[in-house]
Formats: structure tokens, C-alpha cells, sequence
């Protein structure tokens, strides 16, 4: 795992100082070692900067930039591409020969070979960066499931491009213009949905795509390689559950054994819910793994799951490390989190997932990940509660669900709202004008509502087209399957890997996420909805292959997600932070809000009141993100 970052100009000058500031301020991604290239073309000039973490081949054959000279080509990898040995062996069998033992190897070869296609050959998480002097083009890469980060930034004929928004202030040449448009997605949806960025002229590379910037013409072009939605095209199987378990269970033996590639120690976050204790299992008993694991507590019974990760690790034998967090290491974390997100983020599980990477940094330089098993097997209980909600509102006949819509409407314009509870007339009255189920789902599931993003907001804001508007257009197999390809897209990548990648890379450790092998989305995408959702229990096929390896009396429990008593703990004994952070001067500084609206919320908050202490925390999260950068 490292850091990635570069620019292009068409002048020419002396840079090397600028790329080096970029590269240095990534350091935490990569503390091992480092490189910086400037490459001149005709009317060009490219810098390449690269902070690296050794994880295959430590030695200096795997030192990036890497460069072959003699074709033209200059290429650095954020992440991994776990089958380089076998691609690897294609090559050297068609007559390439290679220096070192590293994947950058493997993928510089591969290119020249196969050019851009070769991507389709490789299983993985990275952000590659090619510099292809022949073709006078450079191409950037982000993997399928937009595990790796990609930003780049295009504005007066300057392009910058990087693994965090960080590296780019380190340019004098970026202007952090504030995108009040994509700060309404943000308090929409907790995190800003890709491509959009919290800076105008700044976008994230959407997962399964490719850019190629064309120096001759300074033309830029984004092209699709992968995605989602092509697997929940494809026809539906007709498998019966036997059949399904057993397949599944081969391709995830194979996606979880290739993660195992790393030429130093690897761990795995346990939390004890199925995905990753299933993950646990197969390691220790398929690939005959001795594994170490690690989970965050709390001392609040409601928001703690150590307790069965312990038991589980107990059954598995692995070395297991367990760290109570309280209200003292969360507030040693709070300050540090507008750096480590260095875009307004609004998920507080970022708290324990730095703290849990912490602490298996003091041991292993990799960690196991089972993110993505809700998206693709249908385990939250949103799916549930959605998929109730739009049944109820079908079942009434359209003209009525539109005169109920008009009277509710006409009822919130003269009753009174406030910030602390969700307005649920407004969503209502949403739900029923929405003219598709994925519209119903991102409305139900939005924190605020984009009528009451209006009535905070003191400027007008217009919402930019996301992956949420571009689903309303597609026709699913299924309701369910809509929500899954969806949260696959936008959920899945801008708040959890969002959260996973910059926590694990702030304390230098490498997080993998084998549950996101391709193959395993591109399987799950074709079972019949009834093998992901059973009646009230969402994973149900991964539920079946766990209770092989793990008793179901110690699995079947309500799903209680990786959630912080932050809420609890702002009440009292950080009731200081928050109120230094949410002071009215703080909120009049760049007079976006209605800072009365936000006191109000916070008081009646501190009261002992607040219905949803996630509306509260999305302010927060900003100001401090706002304090840090602005």
C-alpha cells in the first residue's frame, strides 16, 4: 500500500521542489521509501511522486517510479495485483524477462504487452498511474471496487492527480474553491458520492475506470472498463442452495488464499459478525492458516461485539489482541480525523477503525478486511425496511399517493421543523412523489432531506447528477438488486473503503478486502434474490457456509454494525470539544449555515434531547474538516 501522486504542465520550469512537497505530505501511506520523477516530452512536462510501503519484494527492485526507458514507459501502483506471479509466468513464457519480484513489474510488462487491456487481467485493489511517452498519453487506473483512491484536479491548464486531496494543497497551483453543491450531497449522505469532491475542478476517478489525458491535445477522456451493473445484467441462475454454497465457497478459498500473497506479517479485523469470522474460518481451516486478529470494544454493553469476536477467535485458535476504546482514546482520535479525511466525512466507526489499525500496525504490516459482504449478499437491514416501505406505498392506487403528497407538502411549508429530528413529513411527501423504488431508496435512506439541506443552507445550491440519479435510468432483475448494485457504487466506496483506506494508511498499515475479488460480485450478482434475502434475514447464503465452520447459537444475533458511543460521549465528557468546535463564531467564519438553526440543534442535543445524533456529528465532522483545510 502507498501513495500515489503527480501533475502535468505544458510549460516548462523547475518542479521537482512542488512534486516532492506532494509526494512528502503522503508519507504516512508510504514511510519505506520514495521516489520522484519529472519527465519532459515535447511540450510537456509530468511529474511522478511516490511514497511506498514495502509489501512485495522489500528491496530496492521494487523501488517506484519504475521506469523502462527504453519503451517509453514510467508507471507507479498504489495497492496490489494479487495473481502478478501467474501473469508473471504468461509473460516471461512469451519472452519478457524481469529485475525484480515486485506486481509494478508485472504491470509495466503487461501493458507494453497487452496494452490497456491487460487490466482485465488483473485481480486486485490499486491505482496505477502510466506515463506512455510513445503514445504521448498518460493513463490513470482505479480497481473495480474502488478500493484504492484516485483524485485528480484539472483547472488552467494545470492537472494534478493523487491518492489523497492532501497532495494537492502541497501545489501552490490548486485552488481550494469550496463545491457547495457537492457539501449538499455531503450532508445528504454522510461522505461526497464520486466523481464529485468538496473543491471545485476536483474529481474522484470512478471505480472500474480508466483516464487518459492526451498531451498532444490536452484532451481528457474517462472511460469505463468494469462495472456493476454488467454483472446484475446478466441472467439469473437457477441454483438451488447446495450447488450455490459449494460455489461459492471455491471462489472464496481462491480470493481469500491470493490476499495471502505478502512478504511481510498479515493480520485479520475481526469483529465477530459473519463476514469476517467467516473469513477467519476458511483461512484457518481451508488455507491452513495460524492468523492473528484484532477488534476494537467499548465499555458500553450496546455498542459492544468483543465479546463475540473473542469467542470466535477462541474456536479458531488465532492469535487474537483485543483494545478497549473509551471516551480518552476516542478524544485523542477526533483532532487527528479532518487530516485523515482531508474531505468532510461523516462516519464516526472511522474512531475505531484507526484505533483497531493502530493496533495491528504494532504487529503486521497487512490486514484482512470483510468489507463488502453486505453489498453483495443483501445484509443490512435497510434492505428490509425498504423494500416494506415501497411495498406499502405501491399497494395505494398513484392519484392518491399524489393528492397525499400535495396535502403533506402544503402542511410542511406552514408547520414548524427543526434540525434535531428528521423532518419525516418532508420525506414523506418525497416518498410519494419518487417515481421509481431506487429513488424511494436513496430517499429513505438520505440523513437530511435535499428540502431541508435547503433550509439550513443560506446559499442556493443546485445538486449534482450522481450514481443515485444514473440508476433511476437502469432496469434491474429485481427491486433488491437495484439497492445492492447501487450501495455497490457510491455507500460501499465513498464511506466504507473511504473510512478502511485512510484509517489503515494513516498508521501505515495495508488493508485488504478479499470479500471484493470480482469474482465473488460478479457470482452473488446472479443468485436469486431469495439466496441473499430470506424472508427477515439478509446474507443468507453466507449465513449457511458460516454455520459450517461456526455454531449458528453463537452467529444468529440482531446485526449491530461497527457503531461509537460517540453520542453518549459528546454529552459528557467531551461536551467542551463539541462546543469550542459548533460555536457560533466557528459557524459565522464561512456563513454557509443558518448558525442559529445549528445552536438550536446542539442545545437541544446537550438537553438530552436529539432524535438522531448523526444530523449533529455531520456538522461537526464538517467543521472540523472546515478548521483544518479552509
Amino acid at each position: 500500500m502507498c501513495g500515489l501522486s503527480g501533475f502535468i504542465y505544458h510549460s516548462f520550469g523547475d518542479r521537482k521542489d512542488i512534486l516532492i512537497k506532494m509526494s512528502n505530505s503522503l508519507v504516512h501511506r508510504g514511510p519505506d521509501d520514495h521516489g520522484n520523477v519529472v519527465i519532459e516530452t515535447e511540450n510537456s512536462q509530468i511529474g511522478f511522486g511516490f511514497r511506498r510501503l514495502s509489501i512485495i519484494d522489500l528491496s530496492m527492485n521494487g523501488h517506484q517510479p519504475m521506469e523502462w526507458n527504453e519503451e517509453g514507459l514510467t508507471v507507479m501502483l498504489n495497492g496490489e495485483v494479487y495473481n502478478y506471479t501467474s501473469l508473471r509466468k504468461e509473460l516471461e513464457l512469451l519472452g519478457y524477462s524481469f529485475k525484480s519480484n515486485s506486481d509494478t513489474e508485472v504491470v509495466m510488462k503487461a501493458y507494453h504487452k497487452w496494452g490497456i487491456k491487460a487490466i482485465d487481467r488483473f485481480i486486485g485493489m490499486f491505482a496505477i498511474a502510466i506515463m506512455d511517452k510513445r503514445k504521448d498519453e498518460l493513463v490513470l487506473i482505479r480497481d473495480r471496487a474502488g478500493v484504492k483512491p484516485f483524485f485528480y484536479y484539472h483547472h488552467n491548464d494545470c492537472f494534478l492527480f493523487a491518492s489523497e486531496l492532501k497532495a494537492f494543497h502541497a501545489n501552490p497551483d490548486f485552488q481550494k474553491e469550496l463545491n457547495i453543491n457537492a457539501l449538499a450531497l455531503y450532508f445528504q449522505h454522510g461522505y461526497i458520492p464520486g466523481p464529485h469532491s468538496i473543491f471545485n475542478h476536483t474529481y474522484k476517478l470512478l471505480p472500474g475506470h480508466l483516464l487518459r489525458y492526451k498531451l498532444s491535445n490536452k484532451q481528457i477522456e474517462t472511460e469505463c472498463y468494469w462495472s456493476v451493473d454488467e454483472c446484475y445484467n446478466k441472467p439469473i441462475e437457477n441454483i438451488s442452495e447446495q450447488e450455490a454454497k459449494e460455489e461459492l465457497l471455491v471462489i472464496l478459498k481462491d480470493a481469500f488464499s491470493l490476499r495471502l500473497v505478502s512478504d511481510v506479517p498479515l493480520g485479520v479485523f475481526l469483529s465477530g459478525g459473519y463476514d469476517s469470522s467467516l473469513l477467519c474460518s476458511i483461512l484457518k481451516k481451508e488455507c491452513n492458516q495460524q492468523i492473528k486478529t484484532y477488534t476494537i470494544g467499548f465499555r458500553e454493553s450496546d455498542f459492544n461485539e468483543a465479546d463475540y469476536a473473542r469467542q470466535v477467535a477462541q474456536l479458531l485458535q488465532t492469535d487474537h489482541t483485543e483494545f478497549v476504546c473509551g471516551y480518552n482514546e476516542a478524544m485523542d482520535v477526533i483532532p487527528l480525523l479532518s487530516d485523515m479525511y482531508d474531505e468532510p466525512f461523516a462516519d464516526s466507526s472511522a474512531i475505531p477503525t484507526y484505533l483497531v489499525s493502530k493496533l495491528a500496525r504494532q504487529q503486521v504490516t497487512v490486514a484482512l478486511s470483510a468489507d463488502g459482504g453486505d453489498e453483495a449478499f443483501a445484509g443490512y437491514t435497510k434492505y428490509i425496511k425498504v423494500k416494506n416501505y415501497i411495498s406499502k406505498l405501491k399497494s395505494n392506487p398513484k392519484l392518491l399517493n399524489t393528492s397525499a403528497a400535495y396535502l403533506i407538502n402544503l402542511f410542511a411549508r406552514i408547520a414548524p421543523s427543526s434540525l434535531h429530528k428528521p423532518d419525516r413529513i418532508d420525506k414523506l411527501g418525497c416518498l410519494l412523489q419518487s417515481e421509481s423504488e431506487i429513488a424511494g431508496f436513496d430517499i429513505i435512506t438520505q440523513g437530511y432531506t435535499l428540502n431541508e439541506v435547503k433550509r439550513f443552507f443560506s446559499k442556493e445550491i443546485e445538486l449534482p447528477k450522481t450514481a443515485f440519479d444514473e440508476a433511476m435510468r437502469k432496469n434491474y432483475s429485481s427491486e433488491l438488486n437495484s439497492f445492492l448494485a447501487l450501495d455497490y457504487k457510491t455507500f460501499m466506496v465513498d464511506d466504507v473503503l473511504q473510512k478502511v483506506d485512510r484509517a489503515g494508511m494513516y498508521a501505515s498499515l495495508e488493508a485488504r478486502e478479499p470479500m471484493l475479488d470480482q469474482r465473488i460480485i460478479e457470482f452473488a450478482a446472479r443468485l436469486p434474490d431469495t439466496l441473499k434475502l430470506n424472508g427477515l434475514k439478509g446474507k443468507y447464503l453466507l449465513r449457511l457456509l458460516t454455520h459450517e465452520y461456526l455454531p449458528s447459537t453463537l452467529m444468529e444475533r440482531d446485526k449491530m454494525g461497527f457503531r461509537v458511543p460517540v453520542e453518549l460521549w459528546m454529552r459528557n465528557e467531551m461536551k467542551t470539544l463539541l462546543s469550542d468546535v459548533l460555536d457560533e463564531r466557528s459557524l459565522n467564519r464561512h456563513g454557509l449555515f443558518d448558525s442559529k438553526q445549528v445552536l438550536k440543534m446542539k442545545n437541544h442535543y446537550l438537553r438530552n434531547g436529539m432524535e438522531d445524533f448523526s444530523r449533529l456529528w455531520k456538522f461537526f465532522a464538517f467543521q472540523q474538516w472546515y478548521l483544518k483545510w479552509m
